[in-house]
């Protein structure tokens, strides 16, 4: 508490914070058992560097800055347990005859001092304690090996124990269910085993886990950046022991293995709180399990987070400022849709208004916004919830999917009574959304006056920015470049800043993406507004060739258009660009 004190003092005195301020933070890290720095770094108050320095004068330590690319021997970072590193915000970086060298964010912290010493006696080693800052430590944190030595040795220890086991025999079943001790031991490497997947696919910004049966191994995938990849493979006899722990933290049916189970639940990783959607799937060798990973600091994003830039931007903020019409954003499945819309809720979300959602499911609780989960299996269906949710005097209102005609009427109607309507559609571009409606049944005369903004996305997976390189573009590669380029209305070429001859950039793949040239995923759009000129086409003779037309006249920048503009400013690859919008 002294050492607090005189954090705070000290921050005041230079002027870095308000002497109401330490009060105030003073009296809510009792309350919430927190050190003060935290909450600091937590609301970004102080510049962390500027604070290392501060730490570094009041407790007489050197302070450690870490270059983006730095990497720490795997030898040296493993002497502190992952666990370990994460809880007490310690990092083990270097190692110089018996001195190890550990960073430590907040070196105040009494708990880590001893859980430090504790390590340093049980390696005989000396330890020199340097200041850090929060940022490094993330950073460092992301070298650790993709599963821990105990990890290792435990799905080493499956391999031993599991050797030649006979499949009829390779069920749960081999814990003896007679003696307490002999369950407890056989269950605890499951949940460790089981514990340390979902800790590495979230660490890893996986999306999905698949845990699928095959006729000798038990083979886990993550996808990552849409893509799946093969992680790991287990002895086939620890299947069922695995599906059985799933079920039993998403509270299924463990001896109903005939029908396919839905299921979640919730679990605290590296002080994130990850919400885990279950789907279990009989197969011919057992079930199959994918597990949905619903990370908030993944999936909620800014739209300028999303690759919204540009005239798209600028019409998209334009038009969710009006007090009614529809918004509609189209793609297929996995494009991202929910993300743009969570992004704009973020916007209009509030304390005037009255924002109200009918989800398949909830996805990602938003504080401030009235979010409600369709069950079609009980009648409860968008068309009913919309038909209700208009009573409960609605401003904005977000559907899910519009799947079926009653849904696209009731969101029609409700745009023309004065709510705004976000909601999403399957279709392949923009201009698709007109005749997907029509098709619907929804009446051409209300679509000029209800449909405001229709957006189409893809993602695109984005560029490592650490190991990526800018080269000259082939000579096909130029090509494709200029014939993009020059489709461009005039206002959009007036901006445009790259010149001939256009570069691209390529990876190689580093330690900072794993070896695989790509970070994450940026979305392409393409958006199209409601127009006098695009109303008197719906109502006479909406063909594709007078909507392109219209689409072209309105300026719209295509979905190719603008994964090339994004492939020329180093975001993603032509590739990738060309890959996901050949069948458009």
């Amino acid at each position: 508490m002294v050492q607090e004190e005189l954090f705070l003092s000290t921050l005041i005195q230079r002027g870095l914070i308000k002497q109401s301020e330490a009060s105030s933070l003073l009296q809510e890290a009792q309350g919430l058992e927190k050190n003060v720095e935290e909450l600091i770094n937590e609301r970004k108050l102080v510049d962390e560097k500027i604070l290392a320095q501060l730490k570094g004068e009041l407790f007489n330590l050197p302070i450690k800055q870490f270059t983006k690319d730095e990497i720490i021997p795997q030898s040296i970072l493993n002497l502190i347990p992952e666990d370990t590193a994460r809880f007490y915000n310690v990092i083990a970086f270097n190692k110089e005859n018996n001195v190890l060298e550990i960073g430590m964010v907040y070196p105040n912290n009494l708990k880590a001092q001893e859980a430090l010493k504790f390590s340093a006696s049980r390696l005989n080693l000396d330890l020199r304690v340097y200041i850090i800052t929060l940022t490094d430590l993330k950073n460092i944190l992301t070298q650790y090996q993709t599963f821990t030595k105990e990890f290792k040795a435990l799905v080493e220890d499956f391999q031993r124990r599991f050797a030649g086991v006979p499949k009829k025999t390779a069920t749960f079943k081999l814990i003896d269910l007679e003696s307490t001790a002999g369950a407890v031991a056989e269950e605890a490497p499951i949940i460790r085993l089981f514990a340390s997947i979902l800790k590495f696919a979230v660490r890893s910004r996986a999306s999905d886990i698949h845990i699928e049966p095959e006729r000798n191994k038990l083979r886990v995938r993550l996808r990552v950046d849409g893509n799946l990849t093969t992680t790991l493979t287990l002895p086939f006899a620890v299947h069922s022991a695995i599906v059985s722990r799933v079920k039993i933290m998403a509270n299924l049916k463990i001896d109903e293995t005939r029908i396919p189970q839905d299921g979640r639940f919730f679990s605290m990783i590296d002080e994130k709180e990850i919400d885990f959607r279950i789907s279990t799937f009989p197969t011919a060798l057992g079930e199959k399990i994918a597990i949905r990973i619903l990370d908030p600091t993944v999936g909620l994003k800014s739209i300028h987070e999303l690759g919204l830039e540009g005239r798209n931007l600028e019409i998209l903020q334009s038009e969710i400022l009006k007090p009614y019409g529809m918004i509609l954003i189209t793609g297929p499945t996995g494009s991202g849709k929910t993300t743009t819309l969570y992004a704009l809720m973020q916007i209009l979300n509030q304390d005037k208004v009255n924002v109200m959602s009918l989800e398949d499911p909830v996805e990602y609780t938003m504080e401030g916004i009235n979010q409600s989960q369709v069950l079609p299996e009980i009648g409860y269906t968008f068309a009913r919830g919309l038909r209700h949710m208009v009573r409960q005097d609605p401003d904005i209102i977000m559907v899910g999917e519009i799947r079926d005609t009653e849904t696209a009427e009731l969101a029609v109607h409700s745009a023309l009574t004065g709510h705004l309507v976000l909601s999403t559609l399957h279709t392949n571009n923009a201009i698709g959304v007109i005749p997907r409606l029509l098709d619907l049944d929804v009446d051409s005369y209300l679509l000029p006056s209800s449909l405001n903004l229709m957006v189409a996305q893809r993602l695109a997976r984005r560029l490592c920015p650490e190991c990526k390189k800018k080269v000259l573009a082939t000579e096909k590669e130029q090509q494709i470049i200029e014939e993009s380029l020059s489709a461009l209305s005039k206002e959009a070429k007036e901006k445009l800043s790259f010149q001939k001859p256009y570069h691209v950039y390529k990876t190689k793949g580093c330690p900072t993406c794993n070896n695989k040239g790509y970070m994450g995923r940026v979305a392409i759009f393409e958006v199209m507004r409601m127009t006098p000129e695009l109303e008197q086409i719906i109502l006479s003779q909406p063909s594709q060739e007078r909507l392109f037309a219209e689409a072209k006249r309105q300026g719209m920048i295509t979905l190719q258009q603008d994964g090339v503009l994004k492939a020329l400013a180093g975001l993603v690859s032509l590739e990738e660009i060309l890959s996901i919008t050949s069948r458009y």
